[in-house]
């Protein structure tokens, strides 16, 4: 019988093995978490110096800006590390705190996108009411409600995967994930596979449910309004969020509600690696290149730190920023190898 004590740290087994790709895996990973914890930074830092962006829809983004920066950061500064030092161990501690991090602000953007989907619809169906129903009292209240929601959603299989025993150390992914851990166990794990199925499927179903129907009433307030203009001016207050929401629920139904199989591994981590890194990066963008007001708010600070060019072209700022996207992804797409993206609702056969 084997000494199942002896396992006492886990090896990321990474993206690669090959050191010269992992150099370029390094140096995008980088680039890419950068960009992102800054363009975040730049919005949360947008909003609370900008007296015009203090309306609940910039209190939410806000938030999810925060969310954003902690996600990524939940997974790619340690395989950085990992890679630097060429040290792959993770403590069974530190993984399970990984886990936990990583699954807590997943959710709670789940549940956020819900909460600024509804936003989006007392702005469009009731604007005369929005103010006295989206008070600064009831949009922390929303938010707390969020945080606590993904507390409620990780602790019961956490709680329960702390008293495993494991057999194996080796985790094929590039942060530590349910469905490697669960593989390593001596333990009987099946009842913990199927409370993160239902945990995991009732934040998908729920939060999505109250997105379509959001939506629903949107749609329909916005094809009554009478010109052209106005249907224009509504659409363009929500497609911020419709893009992101498109994002990140396009990529759950391509990766979990879907078998899980040896030879998909490598496609799997692939989108896990955008999820991690590209979405963080690209959302920042999507709300502030198509929102007018943070535009506007972006270029008033870019005169005041820029005082002797008072005329600053965004414009070109743009074109830079998508200059720099290029070449960001097309050294990664260069390379021509595939990676996988398993995630923490990940267990058994399937993927959720």
């Amino acid at each position: 019988m084997r000494n199942h004590s002896a396992i006492t740290m886990f090896i990321i087994m990474g993206l690669t093995n090959d050191p010269q790709l992992e150099i370029l895996v390094f140096i995008f990973l980088f680039i890419t978490y950068m960009i992102s914890v800054i363009g975040n930074l730049t919005i949360i830092s947008l909003i609370l110096v900008d007296s015009h962006l203090k309306t609940a829809m910039y209190l939410f983004l806000q938030n999810f800006s925060f969310l954003e920066i902690s996600f990524t950061t939940a997974c790619v500064p340690t395989y950085l590390y990992m890679i630097s030092s060429g040290d792959k161990t993770i403590t069974i501690k530190a993984c399970f705190s990984q886990i936990f991090f990583i699954v807590l602000f997943g959710a709670t953007e789940f549940f956020l996108l819900a909460v600024m989907s509804y936003d989006r619809y007392v702005a469009i169906c009731k604007p005369l009411h929005y103010v006295t129903i989206m008070n600064n009292r009831v949009c922390w209240n929303l938010i707390l409600s969020c945080w606590v929601s993904g507390l409620l959603i990780i602790f019961p299989p956490l709680g329960l995967s702390l008293y495993l025993e494991f057999c194996d150390s080796d985790i094929d992914h590039f942060f530590c994930d349910a469905s490697p851990i669960l593989k390593n166990s001596c333990s009987d794990t099946w009842f913990i596979e199927q409370l993160v199925i239902v945990c995991a499927v009732l934040t998908f179903i729920m939060t999505l449910v109250c997105i379509v129907l959001s939506y629903i009433y949107i749609i329909r307030t916005i094809l009554r309004l009478p010109s052209a203009q106005q249907k224009k001016k509504a659409f363009s207050t929500c497609s911020s969020h419709m893009i992101v929401v498109s994002v990140t629920y396009g990529s759950c139904i391509f990766m979990y509600i879907k078998p899980s199989a040896k030879d998909e591994v490598a496609i799997n981590k692939a989108v896990s690696l955008l999820t991690t890194s590209v979405a963080p990066l690209l959302n920042p963008f999507i709300y502030t290149l198509r929102n007018t007001q943070v535009r506007r708010s972006f270029h008033d600070i870019l005169k005041i730190m820029l005082p002797h060019n008072k005329h600053v072209d965004l414009n070109k700022i743009v074109i830079l920023v998508q200059l720099t996207l290029t070449l960001v992804f097309v050294a990664p797409v260069a390379t021509g190898e595939t990676e996988e993206r398993s995630s923490p609702f990940q267990v058994g056969r399937w993927q959720f």
